[in-house]
């Protein structure tokens, strides 16, 4: 999935995910084999139920895989315990999903500097200021003192996906980013995502059900039963 010879920030090998009890088990994941490069977007298609979403929950520490691997930016995720877990993701990982998750009593900048105060690694001042400057990427530069609940829908969405910038991670999971918007504000976000994993130099990978936001991807990964197709560029 990519002509550098770098070596991928995320690789995964032989992730399999059973869902379910021992009578009704699901075998949803099966023998995943994937890999992230920086600076590139990656789009995961496939019918609903074949294990997009939890293949995207399992490589962002979310989910724990039953069989496999994960290599994330360097380290050996596959057996971390959750602690471990927890502070991976806050520091190697950003989020963006369907629905924005934003805390309505909070301003923009301070929905923003939550993963920062819970990675402690910043002095206040510091926290604003790289809030600000988010904020100020995805366009929205006035609205850093508006409450989120005072923000239109795209705007939430926008200020949702500069959160997931907020640690600086090397990798951005998206799910269904776009599903809740119109097409301007879809494009709007997309191109939002796309931009930025090129001059911040991050993987991006993004489920997606829309045609066209896929095709806008560096990539196209098909999913079918657990399993990816041949990816096409």
């Amino acid at each position: 999935m990519s002509s550098s010879e770098e070596e991928p920030v995320l690789k995964a090998r032989g992730i399999h995910r059973y869902l379910g009890n021992e009578q009704q088990q699901v075998h949803v994941l099966r023998g995943v084999d994937i890999d992230l490069y920086r600076g590139n977007t990656y789009a995961i298609v496939g019918p609903s139920g074949c294990g997009k979403s939890t293949l995207l929950y399992t490589l962002g520490l979310l989910d724990r895989q039953n069989e496999g691997s994960i290599i994330l930016d360097g380290i050996d995720v596959s057996k971390a315990n959750e602690d471990e877990r927890t502070a991976i993701r806050n520091q190697k990982i950003g989020f963006v999903f369907q629905f924005h998750f934003l805390l309505p009593e909070f301003t923009a900048a301070e929905n923003l500097m939550i993963p920062m105060w819970k990675r402690g690694n910043r002095k206040p001042l510091s926290m604003e200021r790289r809030a600000h400057m988010l904020l100020q990427s995805v366009g929205l530069g006035d609205k850093t003192h508006r409450l989120a609940n005072r923000l239109s829908g795209g705007e939430q969405q926008r200020v949702a996906v500069a959160r997931s910038l907020a640690n600086d991670p090397p990798i951005v999971l998206a799910d269904e980013p776009t599903g809740n918007l119109d097409v301007k504000n879809s494009n709007i976000v997309f191109d939002l995502l796309y931009q930025l994993s090129k001059k911040n130099n991050q993987a991006v990978l993004i489920v997606t059900h829309n045609p066209d936001i896929a095709r806008r991807c560096d990539y196209i990964l098909k999913m079918r039963d657990g399993l990816f197709m041949e990816p096409e560029s």
